[in-house]
């Protein structure tokens, strides 16, 4: 059996099997408590929301022939049908329009389920990886958050606080730089937090005139090294606008490694592709980067990830 000597380091530093007990399927969810939804509803004052979602359509960011497909749009009904007769049996001009979507749950802004990633055949609190099936994820679905994400957020904006338009492509975000760009939003990580890491990496990207260069290649993000501090701190979730959150390539004997550990041993929620120029601009107008979040998946049943529309609120 293949294993990562990064992540057999960490596995009992940050692992939280069996903390909420053995039937948890929540992870750093239930670090969401009542009160810190409480503390986080009174950091709302004027009212102001922004989204971070990117558009869904089929310009999204998949690559062609991935199996990640991009959001299709399709009508079902429409005007036209409806004034060409199609429709029939109508009277006075009434009709009505329906349309459908295909899409993979993981093209665009999406949590990652803990099911989502496996380690040694295992995924979170010990379960088995073939617990995953054609029919579905049997534990760990995304759906089991459905009610919960609804936090204190906090923006990490590193091209502001260290100087750049955006992160170079592979640059490895150190504890020491999360802690200074907390210290210039004059604030600190709170346990429940989601923790929102722009990198100016998808900027970079829709500069360029595309997303040619945005999935599958190398993007700035934390190293493995970084999760004892998410960990000590209790973070609920961390999301990003790069295409897999971790700094890539992660110097690993595996890809992906920081999904490997935090996903199956903290059962850490990771959210990707979130969009957050709009939100950057809009704390640095307010001088001021914490807000209520509120990101709830959509409630597919057993599946190992979501789209989501997560709003920030002031």
């Amino acid at each position: 059996m293949g294993s990562d000597r990064s992540v057999d380091a960490l596995r009992d530093r940050i692992s939280n099997w069996g903390r909420w007990g053995k039937d948890d399927e929540l992870g750093t969810v239930n670090l969401i408590t009542e009160s810190v939804r409480r503390a986080a509803g009174k950091l709302v004052q004027t009212g102001e929301t922004v989204s971070l979602a990117l558009p869904l359509n089929r310009q999204g960011l998949q690559r062609a022939g991935d199996q990640r497909l991009n959001p299709q749009h399709i009508m079902l009904q429409t005007g036209t049908d409806l004034k060409a007769g199609v429709q029939p049996g109508q009277v006075g001009g009434w009709g009505y329009a329906d349309d459908m979507v295909a899409m993979a749950l993981q093209a665009a802004t999406h949590w990652d389920s803990l099911a989502h990633a496996f380690y040694e055949y295992r995924m979170y609190n010990d379960r088995r990886c073939d617990l995953v099936t054609s029919n579905g994820a049997e534990r760990n679905s995304i759906d089991k958050m459905s009610d919960r994400i609804v936090t204190r957020g906090v923006l990490l904006d590193f091209p502001l606080v260290l100087g750049h338009e955006h992160l170079p492509m592979d640059y490895r975000i150190s504890t020491t730089e999360i802690e200074a760009v907390l210290e210039a939003a004059g604030t600190e990580a709170r346990p429940g937090d989601i923790l929102l890491f722009r990198t100016g990496n998808m900027k970079r990207a829709r500069a360029n005139g595309g997303w040619d260069d945005y999935s599958y290649t190398d993007e700035p993000g934390i190293g493995i090294e970084s999760l004892p501090w998410l960990h000590e701190r209790d973070i609920a979730a961390v999301a990003c606008d790069t295409w897999a959150f971790e700094c890539l390539p992660g110097g690993s004997d595996i890809w992906l490694p920081v999904h490997a550990a935090a996903i199956v041993y903290m059962g850490l929620l990771i959210g990707e592709n979130f969009f957050l120029d709009g939100l950057a601009a809009a704390c640095e107008r307010k001088r001021r980067w914490e807000f209520l979040i509120a990101a709830p998946p959509l409630p597919f049943t057993k599946a190992v990830g979501s789209p989501v529309n997560p709003l920030a609120v002031f």
